[in-house]
């Protein structure tokens, strides 16, 4: 026995004594290359402990994310959005226990409540048809063991009903768009999230039915069709998938894809978020796949341009549009940021004289998010959402073409209370991006444009979208775009509405950070006379 505990002594002796060798080895290696390296000067003064941080550099975000942020802190979504979230999609829930964690000393948006609130019974929700779907159920969460399992369970849907459906197109389209639902999916085009994530979005809009799923400027794919949901192709100046070989418009593929039945309407893209810039796409992620989506050659490198050759003034695009509307027979709308106000009044201001204009408008805030942009536009350009909405809202009322055009409202809409902001604000319906990114895993590592996400949304690698997995992430969806319909009708009750399509600006008003508080239209009218001062 003390022969082999002395070889074990021995062995442990060399081993220790190897991996000590090594360490040294390895830092003299280190010592001797910082030190000769001309790029950073805290290598070269403090070789090898300059390292560190870097590392600290390298880690910060996370151990911000994870530890040193409270719920409320961090961007551009706090731990609590982004839990809150999770939670929907998940448990199909939104209860809170002991409080609310919002920071009420700081200024901001509030529902009013009425002292006579609806009761459920009076609310009008068509939920008759019931839809399979699975939740989590929560068995037991401690520190090393959180123990939980999937039910499967029939999930009211929270419909409108057919009277109170928002319809885009209804008097100028042989075939209207009806939508049952408040909220759908935003712009996200194939080859910026992958063909998981996309299959996965599919599928969950699909069996929550009364939503939308736009394809983003990336082209229409067979991913998108994988659980047939309503879709809105949209066409970016790239024209992608309705192009021809030249990359110019082509009515014969419009033609085609609008006589795809899922696809419900088409819009136009003048800007998203702040991307004002035209795309790039680099030769490498230019597959066979992804040149016969698009419609380009494989293997080349794609820039699209920042605007449309089709058209440059409000006059020519609005008879685009209607060559559009009557060739595919469906709505047309456009996608736009508000900055230059000038130019927005001149466009409606055109649509009111000529009778023509697109069948909705979405209006994206300058805090929205995209796959890549520059930061000077992302931080920088664009009015956000509760600035550009009510400004849009206004100005088509007072060129009374209101009644024309449907709103769609998107930038960081991601909770029922942010969603009925925003339709008292104007809109009639709200798009959601990185809400669905995060139901179908995101977890913000915000790596999108590298085509590194580690849990396989926002990448075309196939070994990293190994780890998501659709059949349980589609339920997910499912679920969250249900809760926030069902919280948009727990808000409408409260405000003593019976449906939240009639959400105005009467329902909401603004607290300062003195605790003064102003009706929306008080904002508006300082808007507008800031406007008049600065023209």
């Amino acid at each position: 026995m003390n022969t082999i505990a002395n070889d074990l002594i021995i062995l442990f002796a060399l081993i220790f004594f190897i991996l000590f060798i090594g360490l040294g080895a390895l830092l003299f290696y280190l010592f001797i290359k910082d030190d000769r390296q001309k790029q950073h000067a805290v290598l070269r003064n403090f070789p090898i402990l300059g390292k560190f941080r870097y590392i600290a550099e390298k880690i910060g975000p996370e151990l911000r994310q994870y530890l040193y942020n409270n719920d409320n802190e961090g961007k551009p979504f706090s731990r609590k959005e982004y839990d809150d979230i999770v939670k929907a999609g998940k448990y199909n829930e939104r209860l809170i226990g002991f409080g609310s964690e919002r920071d009420f000393e700081k200024a901001g948006f509030y529902i009013k409540n009425t002292l006579f609130p609806k009761q459920r019974e009076e609310m009008k929700i068509d939920n008759s048809k019931k839809i399979p779907s699975h939740v989590y159920k929560l068995d037991g969460d401690k520190l090393f063991k959180r123990k939980e399992h999937v039910e499967e369970k029939l999930v009211d849907p929270y419909y409108l009903r057919d009277e109170e459906a928002i319809i885009l197109g209804e008097f100028t389209c042989k075939k209207p768009f009806k939508v049952k639902g408040l909220v759908g999916q935003s712009a996200m085009s194939f080859g910026a999230l992958g063909d998981k994530a996309i299959t996965a979005l599919s599928k969950g809009l699909g069996l929550a039915g009364g939503t939308w799923m736009n394809t983003g400027e990336g082209g229409f794919s067979d991913y998108h069709l994988a659980g047939k949901p309503d879709i809105i192709m949209q066409i970016g100046p790239g024209m992608f998938g309705v192009r021809n070989s030249n990359g110019d418009f082509s009515f014969e593929e419009f033609k085609k894809k609008s006589e795809i039945e899922e696809i419900k309407a088409f819009e136009l893209k003048l800007a998203q978020g702040a991307k004002t810039r035209g795309g790039h796409v680099e030769a490498s992620k230019v597959t066979e796949e992804i040149a016969r989506i698009r419609l380009v050659e494989p293997g080349k490198t794609i820039n699209s341009p920042n605007r449309f050759h089709e058209f440059d003034d409000a006059p020519s695009m609005l008879h685009f549009i209607d060559n559009l509307r009557e060739v595919g027979g469906k709505p047309v709308g456009i996608k736009l940021v508000v900055g230059d106000l000038e130019a927005l009044e001149n466009l409606i201001a055109t649509m009111k004289k000529s009778g023509k204009g697109p069948d909705f408008i979405t209006v994206d805030g300058g805090e929205g998010g995209t796959g890549a942009t520059f930061q000077e536009l992302a931080d920088s350009v664009g009015f956000p959402i509760r600035t550009a909405l009510p400004i849009v809202d206004e100005l088509l009322k007072k060129y009374g073409v209101r009644d024309r055009v449907k709103l769609i409202a998107s930038g960081k809409l991601i909770t029922p209370d942010k969603v009925a902001v925003a339709l008292a604000m104007g809109a009639d319906l709200v798009n959601i991006a990185r809400g669905f990114m995060i139901s179908v895993g995101c977890i913000m590592a915000q790596v999108c444009h590298n085509n590194t996400c580690p849990v396989g949304v926002a990448t075309t690698n196939h070994d990293l979208q190994k780890g998501l997995d659709i059949e349980e992430k589609h339920y997910r969806v499912c679920n969250y775009v249900i809760s926030l319909r069902e919280g948009l009708f727990n808000i409408a009750a409260a405000a003593g509405i019976d449906t939240p399509v009639k959400f105005e600006r009467k329902h909401i008003v603004y607290k300062d950070e003195f605790g003064r508080v102003f009706p929306v239209d008080n904002i508006l009218h300082t808007l507008k006379k800031s406007q008049e001062q600065i023209t």
